[in-house]
């Protein structure tokens, strides 16, 4: 992705989360020449890969392929001892997160507000194929036993528990949707399994100059 693409699309995020009132940390507006000589302070931040976040999963396609994040807190074991970390993302209408599970972590898919959040299914096999059983996930709290790749509809206010190794793709439906996500710790480095090959982190061409860090830069300015 260029740069110039991704702070367009953080400019959109920070204009999208203030019409739905969504306030995020103050350090999240600040300019790259802002993070020198911070670390020391806000080692967490960095360690724990808080804040923007944005890919494309090596499609070319944001608009099609992508997802926007911005991760608000983060646990890193053996160096902290917070187990849980919480996410906001921006899915758009028809922006589809490819197919994936994670091995380890436990996470709460929340709509927050907006459109539908629509997410297709499956249990995975021990070959971590895509089994034909039924899956297993709570809809706040109530068990619902579904289909092999049957589509789960979430509105504003609703919310799945997704276990590990329970495979999932989504998208938006009916305009962009505010998500939230409640989850064990997150190692977006080496807890994501795709069913098929995609890159977790873009590739970025520096056209520009960035407007906000992603939480991958960090090391670069500090």
């Amino acid at each position: 992705m260029r740069r110039s693409e991704i702070n367009r699309r953080i400019a959109e995020a920070e204009a999208f989360f203030e019409s739905m009132k969504f306030r995020l940390p103050p350090w999240s507006s600040r300019s790259p020449s802002d993070w020198r000589g911070r670390y020391a302070e806000e080692s967490e931040i960095v360690d724990n890969m808080l804040g923007w976040d944005l890919t494309d999963f090596g499609s070319g396609e944001f608009d099609y392929v992508g997802l926007l994040l911005f991760t608000l807190r983060n646990g890193r074991p053996g160096r902290d001892a917070k187990p849980y970390a919480e996410k906001i993302m921006i899915v758009a209408e028809g922006q589809v997160t490819p197919t994936h599970f994670h091995w380890s972590k436990m996470e709460d898919i929340i709509v927050r507000a907006g459109g539908t959040l629509v997410l297709q299914l499956w249990s995975s096999t021990p070959v971590e194929g895509l089994s034909e059983a039924p899956v297993c996930v709570r809809v706040d709290g109530a068990l619902r036993e579904l289909e092999a790749g049957s589509f789960l509809r979430l509105g504003p206010g609703e919310s799945v528990c997704l276990e590990p190794r329970v495979y999932h793709r989504f998208y938006g439906e009916s305009g962009k949707v505010l998500v939230g996500e409640v989850s064990s710790v997150n190692d977006d480095a080496s807890d994501n399994r795709f069913l098929e090959s995609a890159g977790r982190f873009p590739r970025i061409e520096e056209d520009e100059e960035p407007l906000r860090l992603l939480a991958t830069d960090y090391l670069r300015y500090l």
